[in-house]
């Protein structure tokens, strides 16, 4: 058997002496695989040489004096420990170096406020960034990550995402169901279940607890909003329209409401570079539609056929916003569309209820009363609401197809309310 602890401290200081005044670095062997390699720095560098699987391998120990000849034949012996149990002393190194960098970030993240790494948090930031801010508006990921921050992440968001199962998430739920939110929680278990399905495909963990809760919450009690479906209603509600005795502009809005068929947000931000009246069009841009982001970004933009009554009424709106941007401005800065609310205050004031008619009511009035009093086809009525449909085909081919008829229902439509607001027989057509 080789010698070993052939070194002295004595010789050592020697050793590097000699190393620093010759300016040549020289090797001294301590046996066992350890030697110390003096500089001519005046340091000496602890080596440690092994072979495992078949390969020579070189682990650094330290420097001297830092490390002394006693810690560095500890550390020879916790090597040679290593290799007699299959392990490989330098990747063990590595490994122990990654580990506790690791542990350092995780340490600086928590102390900076953040969530750790493989935290339910964590991951569902992750997401937010990455998947959902990429698939959805702006405004949708912030309702979201609102969600998120106010229901979940208080209860659950520092757990690690791999330790949470159903009983824990169904419990965070009930937390917004007990005031009454159902909708909210429903919303709230879907959003937790892309986490967790973007944890499984991330390998942050194995499984998604948020399908186990399929039927765990209460049902959503869904009510459409207030419409007016009955013709002799209707022409009421024209006619009180027409005596509106507000601010103008909002009489228009009213009464285009009734005659665009478009979305509340869609009309109050309608601009006047969208119309062309010498085509009688509309033409709203793709990123102002309810569609999805990609949708917004490369959809084609939703045209309305304008009939000749909501072209005269544009066109009296003209010479009182026409110099500004928008069509509807803010009755306090022309730099900004007219309030969500205003047409449905102007409801309120006619004495309609939320009950009774909405903003949004207007696209319902005309989708029943079109195919059942004017006998117009589904496809067309659906198509001029800009309501979306399964497949991508049929999306392309309903916002594409179908102008003549739908050129046609807008005026029929129009044509339709006049004969409401004054009175005239109304005669139910056979759907076609």
């Amino acid at each position: 058997m080789a010698a070993t602890d052939l070194l002295s401290d004595k010789g050592i200081r020697a050793a590097l002496k000699a190393a620093a005044e010759s300016g040549k670095a020289s090797k001294h062997v301590d046996g066992a695989g350890l030697h110390l390699e003096a500089r001519p720095t005046g340091a000496g560098w602890w080596r440690f040489r092994y072979r495992f699987a078949g390969k020579e391998g070189m682990l650094s120990l330290g420097t001297y004096p830092e490390v002394g000849l006693a810690l560095a034949r500890q550390r020879r012996s916790e090597a040679r420990e290593q290799l007699a149990a299959g392990i490989d002393p330098s990747a063990a190194r590595k490994a122990d170096k990654a580990t506790k960098a690791e542990a350092a970030e995780v340490t600086r993240i928590v102390d900076a406020g953040l969530p750790a790494p493989g935290t339910f948090e964590a991951v569902a930031r992750e997401w937010l960034k990455t998947i959902h801010r990429a698939k959805v508006s702006t405004s949708h990921a912030e309702r979201t990550e609102t969600r998120f921050v106010n229901d979940v992440f208080p209860w659950i968001g520092r757990r690690p995402i791999s330790e949470i199962e159903a009983p824990e998430l169904l419990t965070v739920l009930r937390r917004i169901t007990d005031r009454g939110a159902i909708e909210t929680a429903h919303r709230a278990k879907d959003a937790c279940g892309q986490v967790f399905r973007y944890g499984i495909a991330s390998g942050k963990c194995q499984r998604n607890p948020a399908a186990d809760l399929r039927d765990a919450l209460p049902p959503v009690n869904t009510k459409h909003l207030a419409a007016i479906v009955d013709p002799k209603q209707a022409g009421e509600l024209l006619r009180d329209i027409t005596g509106y005795e507000g601010h103008p502009i909002t009489r228009a809005a009213l009464a285009l409401s009734a005659l665009l068929l478009l979305r509340p947000g869609e009309l109050r931000h309608m601009e006047w570079s969208w119309i062309e009246f010498d085509g009688a069009m509309l033409t709203v841009p793709a990123d102002v539609m309810k569609r999805k982001k990609a949708d917004k970004e490369n959809g084609p933009p939703h045209r309305v056929p304008l009939a000749t009554q909501a072209v005269e009424i544009l066109k009296g709106l003209q010479q009182l916003t026409g110099s500004g941007c928008y069509v509807f401005p803010a009755l306090t800065s022309s730099k900004r569309c007219m309030s969500e609310n205003t047409v449905r205050s102007a409801l309120r004031r006619m004495g309609y209820g939320n009950d009774d008619m909405t903003a949004h009511g207007f696209r319902a009035m005309a989708r029943t009363m079109a195919a059942e009093r004017l006998g117009i086809a589904a496809e067309v009525i659906e198509a001029q609401l800009a309501h979306s449909v399964a497949d991508a085909l049929g999306r392309a081919y309903n916002r594409t197809q179908f102008m003549e008829q739908r050129t046609e229902m807008m005026q029929s439509w129009a044509d339709y309310l006049d004969q409401l607001k004054a009175g005239a027989e109304v005669i139910k057509f056979r759907a076609a």
